[in-house]
């Protein structure tokens, strides 16, 4: 027969393990925050975000176990017991450290601007790696070897990389196209095959891209690495913005270079996305079969900016031009009716 010892023993080791753990878990968050406040890195906030809801997971674990060596229970179920909580408590440890290694990641990453890009891809490898020396920890703890293990899958991975052929084509591909910086999360670009949009994630299989209408295109990375690619972004996002326009013959072309510069320069420091700084200017550049046309070179922040310039140049310039009498001709075309009567 057991005292009431014996069965509350465990009760009471288990319940003032968890009362110690909690007092603790205060005590410890209240060090780490101030630590926090002090330093300017942000990896105080981190670790104590990601410190938070396990900690009392990991109190349990130990109050579970300490409860069970006080008990009375068969060895043998003691001992699985303790292992499988050794093991719960890796676990959670790996989850931590991969909750906090992608976070310095990306802390890192901004900290650099860019040098080291932040992308799905980027992530879950670094979270691959945290698991995967977890996973092997856990074995080890385990009393299985990971020597075996290990050769198993230096053979086996030959076979897994013939049939994942075009899997880890993606992979690979993938991790080339974040390291070299060529096209990052957030760039416009113009694929060979006319798809063009907003970069908004490279995972481990695909690029995802936003287009203007606001569908996702998801291009294979081993394409989008051997593709001919535009990006709107490199060397930076500016970019000219052309217009072709036209005149009658019997215009004074010296006014009308006059009054076009004058109505670009306006739209240049009035309308949201042009570059206030930049003299627009034009170039005549053909006699055609009913006016002389020219191109008018404007300069816009980014992309679709340009989209907004050309509506308000085109609107305010076809406006200056009727006031100053200058003529944008149709287009002519004559027809010779006594040639068409002899034929």
């Amino acid at each position: 027969m057991l005292t009431l010892v014996e069965v509350f023993m465990p009760l009471i080791i288990f319940l003032g393990t968890l009362l110690i753990g909690y007092l603790l878990r205060n005590v410890l968050l209240r060090r780490l925050s101030g630590w926090a406040q002090k330093t300017k890195t942000g990896i105080g906030d981190i670790v104590i975000s990601a410190m938070k809801g396990p900690f009392m997971i990991w109190c349990l674990i130990l109050a579970v176990y300490f409860s069970l060596e006080f008990s009375k229970l068969p060895e043998k179920v003691v001992d699985a017991s303790g292992k499988i909580l050794l093991s719960l408590g890796i676990f959670s440890i790996t989850w931590v450290l991969a909750k906090i290694s992608t976070q310095l990641v990306k802390r890192y990453a901004a900290k650099m601007g860019g040098a080291l890009p932040t992308t799905s891809l980027t992530e879950n490898m670094t979270r691959i790696v945290v698991f995967g020396i977890g996973f092997l920890i856990i074995l080890q703890s385990l009393g299985i070897s990971i020597a075996p293990i290990l050769a198993t899958l230096g053979i086996g991975g030959l076979a897994v990389a013939l049939g994942l052929q075009d899997t880890l084509s993606n992979l690979f591909a993938g991790v080339h196209v974040t390291l070299a910086r060529q096209i990052k999360i957030g760039d416009y670009i113009k694929l060979e095959s006319g798809e063009e949009g907003y970069v908004i994630d490279i995972t481990w299989r695909t690029t995802k891209i936003r287009m203007l209408p606001n569908n996702i295109v998801l291009v294979p990375n081993a394409k989008l690495a051997q593709a001919i690619v535009v990006n709107y972004y490199l060397p930076d996002t500016e970019l000219a913005v052309l217009v072709q326009v036209g005149v009658h013959y019997n215009s004074d072309l010296k006014k009308v270079e006059q009054v076009t510069c004058e109505v670009a320069k306006e739209v240049m420091k009035e309308i949201k996305g042009g570059v206030p700084t930049f003299e627009p200017f034009i170039r005549y550049h053909t006699f055609g079969d009913s006016s002389i046309n020219f191109t008018v070179i404007l300069r816009a922040k980014e992309f679709v900016d340009q989209y907004l310039i050309k509506h308000e140049f085109v609107k305010r310039l076809h406006e200056r031009y009727a006031k100053e009498g200058i003529v944008i001709p149709y287009p002519i075309r004559a027809i010779n009716y006594e040639q068409e009567k002899k034929e």
